[in-house]
């Protein structure tokens, strides 16, 4: 899945939702460090078939300064992948950025 997802960024054959252009501005994520986490040590740490908005999964990967970063996709079936949401994960909620702490 994330190879697809990869070569989805590399024809530019992807859109963000307003929702994560909204949240990208409010968490100061430049659209250049999304293109960057996608191909940086990434990895697909959740998958989410049933979601009630389509099949969706939870990326993360790195800037090229170290930053992690949460990418919220569809899933590469769609003409367009859509950039869901992005965040950095909180390391009170995350293990190692990869594994939901319970509760968290």
């Amino acid at each position: 899945m994330l190879y697809d997802i990869q070569q989805k960024f590399q024809k530019k054959a992807y859109e963000y939702s307003k929702h994560a252009v909204d949240q990208m501005i409010h968490r100061n994520i430049r659209v250049r460090e999304i293109e960057e986490a996608i191909f940086r040590h990434a990895e697909v740490v959740e998958k989410y078939p049933e979601d009630k908005y389509g099949p969706s999964c939870l990326i993360l990967g790195f800037t090229s300064s170290g930053r992690p970063l949460h990418i919220l996709c569809s899933y590469p079936s769609r003409p367009l992948l859509k950039i869901i949401t992005t965040y950095e994960p909180d390391p009170d909620c995350w293990v190692e950025h990869k594994i939901r702490k319970p509760n968290g």
